[in-house]
């Protein structure tokens, strides 16, 4: 650090609305976070409601994250400890899951499933075990590498979970390494499930509707099919006890003994132990796993696969049919639930290589639905939303209102992935391409979404950097704070007492919101929600305290990307002190800075850099627009902060 570039600002000016925006809305959340804690949890960090594990985990998902930005320290111990009592409570040891006022929710307990074995996810619930859930569910356990990578217990913990997939857990034989496939869809520290009950055959292959006048037209599967070997299942086939059999055997054969596309996402859990260690086998599997899913893709002629057999054959449980099984091209969401794991994959695997080709696992699928695309009559793109026997299915001539889930046009947030990660002229003009066929949408509108994972947001910040949306920081920030202030005054006006909260069961509201920070400050897209690591084209350090994150009073708006650089206006609104803020390239220093330029009063100044970081002093009130330069993914990624050297200081790693 002795070492690093340091630029100096010196304009004094008034601070832009932005600027104080960005402070007000973190300070804001800051203390939602606490009083959501304090409300809604036991000290001990469980909290007063009753669901499923991974949605249990999101509560906090993102509170490291704001502690990234600038938040308070005591995030930090917030998402631990949230984090470490949710890991405790769906224990296979601990029975203590219904709560003792014996209140329910609706038709079901209180109840807490067991679903945790050896601090990760079992297959005691197996519609939790697989990655559209645990993918969220990771995404806390995620950020604390970010908000402290030097905690041992989270860095073992990380090796442990990876080697799950690596075969190097003899009681989890979740992957085959000679075929290279995940063994079933559904998988956890108790190895691959491959045994299903009646219930959750009818659940996976008709949801709550098999009792519904249309249901037959949804015979070929809600989250999966069965088909081509039941290609029409009669209505309550489950009534009939040989029947019944037959179709829970097939189930688990076809549906189960196997790997899916969306196993992909597991790479996030495999690059975030890389992430921390550096070892190389965990490399080595990301990349093998990845090429694996690419040549299945060559193989089944430029469409990935949803199913392959336990040799890795696409379609060799249904007769070559590539499409059906669980969250696949055919169920009710469609393509949406592989394309969050062909995003995770592909991100991981240049990010890990530096090998740009490997986006072309998702480039290629997204080529795919935009070359079956077609137009209506007011010229609008519509891809398909479904696979089906009869071919592709678009969501606006499908009679079924519960398969026309799905966005009729191809949403923005997986090309945003994609652009922010190559920055290449095909890949902009591939949303090109899709915003000129968007006639329902006005992309300088501003729109949230919701809070985690969707893509509404992305239109407006796309606006942004093509220069046809200048007043989007402001715009979207407000949105933002407004958001944030609606929640913590929900929470505040909240007088319930505990028991009042435990008889009604209702999901705790998130008082952290990190999708538009993330845009403004770090250049970047939200993570993928369903398991994806943070993305960032930089980042941001307090040398002072030491700590990641912007030093008190400090605003920072990234307003340029180009593929060889990135802009950065940054703001101290502190009238009688002076900050210091590193500037890192990447979220783990996976670029290179070449060339630092800045304006001063004699013209442009250009400061040579050549690393990962460079510091910014801010002397009382001023502000500056930095212009660096960008080799982009130059770099042996890595959790370290800038102090750390080459490895991560963990005092008892193994």
């Amino acid at each position: 650090m002795t070492n690093m570039p340091t630029i100096t600002a010196s304009q004094i000016a008034a601070p832009p609305s932005w600027a104080l925006l960005e402070l007000k809305l973190i300070a804001l959340m800051e203390k939602g976070a606490h009083m959501m804690s304090r409300k809604y949890a036991e000290r001990s960090g469980a909290w007063y409601w009753s669901d499923d594990l991974d949605d249990y985990y999101e509560r906090s998902y993102n509170w490291c994250l704001l502690y990234n930005m600038g938040g308070d320290d005591s995030l930090v111990d917030l998402a631990l400890k949230h984090w470490n009592a949710t890991t405790r409570l769906f224990d296979d040891r601990d029975g203590n899951r219904i709560n003792n006022m014996e209140y329910h929710h609706g038709a079901h307990p209180m109840q807490l499933k067991h679903n945790i074995h050896n601090e990760y996810f079992s297959i005691a619930h197996p519609g939790d075990a697989e990655w559209h859930h645990m993918g969220e569910g990771n995404m806390a356990f995620y950020d604390l590498a970010l908000g402290d990578p030097t905690i041992s217990e989270n860095v073992r913990r990380a090796r442990r979970f990876a080697d799950l997939f690596l075969g190097e857990a003899p009681e989890s034989p979740i992957y085959d390494p000679v075929h290279k496939i995940i063994r079933s869809p559904m998988h956890g520290t108790l190895g691959p499930f491959h045994d299903a009950t009646l219930d959750m055959v009818k659940t996976y292959l008709h949801g709550g509707h098999s009792t519904s006048p249309d249901w037959k037209a949804k015979s070929m599967g809600v989250r999966g099919s069965l088909y081509p070997v039941v290609k029409d299942l009669q209505p309550g086939w489950w009534d009939d006890p040989k029947r019944a059999r037959e179709i829970v055997a097939l189930f688990n054969k076809v549906v189960l003994n196997g790997d899916s596309a969306a196993n992909l996402a597991a790479t996030g859990l495999v690059t975030h132990a890389y992430l921390y260690t550096g070892d190389d086998k965990y490399k080595q599997w990301v990349v093998d796993y990845v090429e694996a899913w690419m040549d299945r893709i060559e193989q089944n002629g430029g469409i990935i696969p949803d199913n392959v057999g336990p040799t890795g054959k696409p379609g060799e449980h249904r007769d070559g049919v590539w499409w059906g099984t669980l969250y696949g091209w055919n169920s009710y969401v469609g393509w949406s639930h592989i394309f969050h794991s062909l995003g995770v994959a592909a991100e991981c695997a240049h990010l890990v290589t530096q090998d740009a080709s490997y986006l072309e696992l998702l480039r290629s699928q997204i080529n795919v639905l935009l070359d079956n695309s077609i137009t209506d009559d007011n010229g609008q793109l519509l891809v398909p939303n479904r696979a089906t026997p009869d071919g592709w299915v678009h969501a606006h001539v499908e009679e079924d209102k519960w398969d026309a889930t799905s966005s009729t046009n191809l949403r923005l947030y997986e090309l945003a992935h994609l652009y922010h990660a190559s920055m290449s002229q095909d890949d902009y003009d591939l949303i090109l391409r899709v915003r000129e066929g968007d006639k329902m949408r006005d992309w300088n509108e501003e729109n949230l979404g919701p809070a985690r994972a969707e893509h509404d947001s992305e239109y407006s910040r796309f606006q942004y950097y093509d220069g046809k949306n200048p007043d989007w920081p402001e715009k979207t920030l407000s949105l933002q704070y407004q958001r944030a202030l609606e929640n913590y005054h929900t929470m505040e006006n909240d007088d319930r007492t505990v028991p009042e909260i435990l008889r009604d069961n209702q999901e705790p509201r998130n008082a952290v919101f990190t999708k538009i920070l993330t845009h403004v400050m770090f250049g970047s897209p939200q993570y993928f929600y369903h398991g994806g690591l943070l993305r960032a084209t930089v980042r941001y350090f307090d040398p002072d305290r030491m700590r990641p994150g912007l030093p008190p009073d400090v605003a920072v708006l990234v307003d340029e990307l180009r593929a060889d650089g990135v802009g950065v206006q940054l703001v101290n609104t502190n009238r009688n002190e002076s900050r210091r803020v590193i500037i890192q390239s990447g979220a783990f220093g996976e670029h290179t800075f070449t060339t630092v330029t800045t304006s001063t009063g004699d013209g442009l100044q250009t400061t040579e850099v050549n690393g990962k970081y460079f510091t910014v002093d801010l002397p009382p009130g001023t502000s500056i627009r930095v212009d660096a330069g960008l080799n982009r993914f130059s770099n042996k990624p890595s959790y370290a902060f800038p102090w750390h050297g080459d490895a991560i200081p963990v005092p008892f790693q193994y």
